[in-house]
């Protein structure tokens, strides 16, 4: 169709440097790939793109953080090496935070700053995946990021992934435990709330993995890129209830990835949060001193795993991250408040793809309808996601394939919200307009 009808961007050009991409399928990209597509297409063009492919802030970063960065570079830390297990006000800090937010309980000693979450769960990987000589795969429950099954492809581990959307509730025991029961599971990982499909899992859920987990002595990685981002919720008041949902309060054997690029729109800085239980942190696995000189959990982690990695975290950046937390520890700063935009632009986009002849691929939350939040899922009739993703190209519209992150619902799209400006929206609303009337 793109071929034959007048697109809004030149079809010539997007079929020049697709073919010139050296991707077999656009669709089925990585997220850094389509990235650079799209720059390339933008640049020849001179037209602007919405672009909803990669997962990144579109709000300005918090003032107290940049000040406690500065504040830390003026007094000389860029000449200094960070401490491997990080600085001792950020720990602190680190652990406040998950008390006021979790409502659980580390110590400062098992939380550990890294270069983003990226790099705490690469570390995680090198870690927890390795206790057990017996235990030597990972479980995804998908749908999830995609780079995490990288990062386990590049050091050479096993992973097993389920899509998760069709084992809600209850039926979430009986499909986990028919991967648990088999021995070979070390560690399972997740996101909450999930990155692509929005859906948040329920107290309920939580329990059945962590009971699990307690069962079959396997370690849940918890990722948090989205704290407490769900919106049907207030979760932004220290100490007060509710808190952003855990597993943590289901089980000692537990990792959580705690990301300071959405919440606090701070992902340039690279710096994220590594939090080991209590429990989990003192553990001593035997098999681990195969890779490293301990057998113990914790110490592998840091002198082991993120010593290896970056020996460090940006020495500056942490001292931003522990003004933001201080602020937000001590009631001054409302994170959630700053970042609720995203949950308003995804209520306004879902309904112009809609209006439009688009459908909402992940609707439901279990029983409840889903949360507008940070991304949202699309398709539309007729097609499968990897072939609507370089169709809409030419419209100037960019997403990522579903089929990417594990997920089963092959005919659908992620959308990010942001980068997309207000002033995009009807920009976005005439494109998909023009391609409802080129395919319908």
């Amino acid at each position: 169709m793109s071929t034959i009808n007048k697109t809004p961007i030149d079809a010539g050009v997007v079929k020049k440097k697709i073919e010139a991409s050296g991707l077999e399928k656009v669709g089925l990209g990585a997220i850094r790939e389509l990235v650079r597509l799209v720059n390339e297409i933008e640049k020849e063009t001179g037209e602007k793109f919405v672009r909803m492919e990669m997962g990144v802030p579109g709000l300005p970063p918090p003032q107290v953080g940049i000040e406690g960065e500065i504040e830390a570079l003026r007094k000389g830390v860029a000449s200094k090496y960070p401490m491997i297990e990080g600085e001792d006000m950020l720990k602190s800090e680190i652990s406040r935070f998950v008390k006021n937010f979790l409502n659980i309980d580390v110590i400062p000693k098992h939380c550990i700053p890294t270069v983003g979450s990226m790099q705490g769960a690469m570390a995680s990987f090198l870690v927890s995946c390795r206790r057990d000589a017996k235990k030597d795969t990972m479980l995804f429950i998908d749908p999830g990021f995609p780079v995490q099954k990288q990062q386990q492809k590049v050091l050479g581990l096993k992973f097993e992934s389920f899509d998760v959307y069709n084992y809600r509730g209850d039926k979430l025991k009986a499909k986990l435990e028919s991967y648990l029961e088999k021995g070979n599971i070390s560690t399972i990982l997740y996101s909450n709330p999930n990155n692509p499909s929005w859906i948040c899992f329920t107290e309920s859920e939580l329990q059945i993995i962590g009971e699990l987990a307690n069962k079959y002595d396997v370690i849940i990685m918890e990722d948090l890129a989205y704290f407490a981002m769900d919106f049907r919720k207030d979760l932004s008041k220290p100490g007060v209830p509710p808190y952003q949902p855990t597993v943590a309060n289901y089980t000692g054997n537990y990792i959580l990835l705690i990301s300071s690029s959405k919440s606090f729109s701070y992902a340039g800085q690279r710096i994220g949060m590594l939090v080991i239980s209590n429990q989990l942190f003192d553990r001593k696995f035997p098999d681990l001193k195969r890779f490293f000189k301990t057998d113990g959990f914790g110490y592998s982690m840091i002198y082991g795993a993120v010593y290896s990695l970056s020996s460090g975290t940006s020495h500056s950046a942490q001292y931003g991250l522990a003004a933001m937390l201080k602020a937000a520890n001590d009631g001054k700063f409302n994170f959630v408040e700053s970042v609720k935009e995203y949950g308003e632009r995804a209520k306004i986009m879902k309904k112009i793809f809609t209006d439009n002849g688009f459908k909402i691929v992940y609707d439901m939350d279990d029983d409840q309808p889903l949360a507008d939040g940070f991304y949202f899922t699309f398709s539309y009739p007729g097609m499968d996601g990897v072939s609507l993703l370089e169709e809409l190209l030419y419209y100037g519209v960019s997403a990522i394939a579903l089929i990417t992150t594990g997920s089963e619902r092959i005919e659908g799209l992620r959308a990010c919200v942001s980068q997309i400006q207000r002033t995009q929206f009807p920009v976005l609303e005439e494109r998909l307009r023009i391609f409802n009337q080129h395919h319908s």
